[in-house]
């Protein structure tokens, strides 16, 4: 089996048992603290919801078009098997690939974690399911405080100069028009 058929499914199947997780986990707290299952959002709000689910979809299909969804799986691979082996903390000489800054890149470093935050946020909004809202919390904080910082470190690393560059002018998550126009540092 080639490393791209291998780390295809190794990455699906991780990203699967985390997402599968994470639901359980909202499911379960908001189960358990009372909350109610669905928050009876209007139903003109709840249509936003169509809305803010295209918008993800957009920003994420944005993304593939400057790197192909094979070359971001085979790319995740190679940082996990780096970090589980703690070789340096970091996948150097082993990611080939050049830094993205076009497309969605060149406003955001993570556009891929903010679509998928707000295709979940889409999703609570349209179906009125409370875990949805606690899902697309946690994987907020699971991106932040997690994901983001392992992967900024590694492409400093790769990078040097130019990924410190990059993340001086550009946000993480959230585009902001004043922080590209003045290039101050975050």
């Amino acid at each position: 089996m080639s490393i791209n058929t291998r780390a295809i499914i190794v990455v699906l199947l991780l990203i699967s048992f985390l997402i599968l997780t994470v639901m359980g986990l909202s499911y379960f707290l908001v189960s358990i603290t009372g909350i109610p299952a669905r928050l009876n959002i209007p139903p003109g709000f709840r249509l936003m919801g169509l809305f803010v689910l295209a918008m993800g979809f957009f920003l994420l299909f944005w993304v593939f078009k400057y790197r192909p969804f094979s070359d971001i799986l085979v790319s995740t691979y190679v940082s996990i098997n780096a970090a589980i082996s703690k070789q340096d903390q970091t996948a150097q000489g082993q990611r080939i690939e050049p830094l993205i800054i076009t497309g969605p890149h060149k406003f955001i470093r993570h556009p891929i974690y903010t679509a998928v935050v707000v295709i979940l946020a889409g999703w609570w909004l349209l179906m009125d399911y409370t875990f949805l809202l606690f899902f697309a919390g946690f994987m907020t904080l699971w991106f932040n405080l997690v994901v983001a910082p392992f992967e900024e470190r590694e492409l400093r690393n790769i990078f040097g100069d130019q990924y410190d560059t990059y993340a001086r002018t550009t946000p993480r998550f959230i585009p902001s028009i004043l922080k590209r126009q003045s290039g101050k540092p975050e």
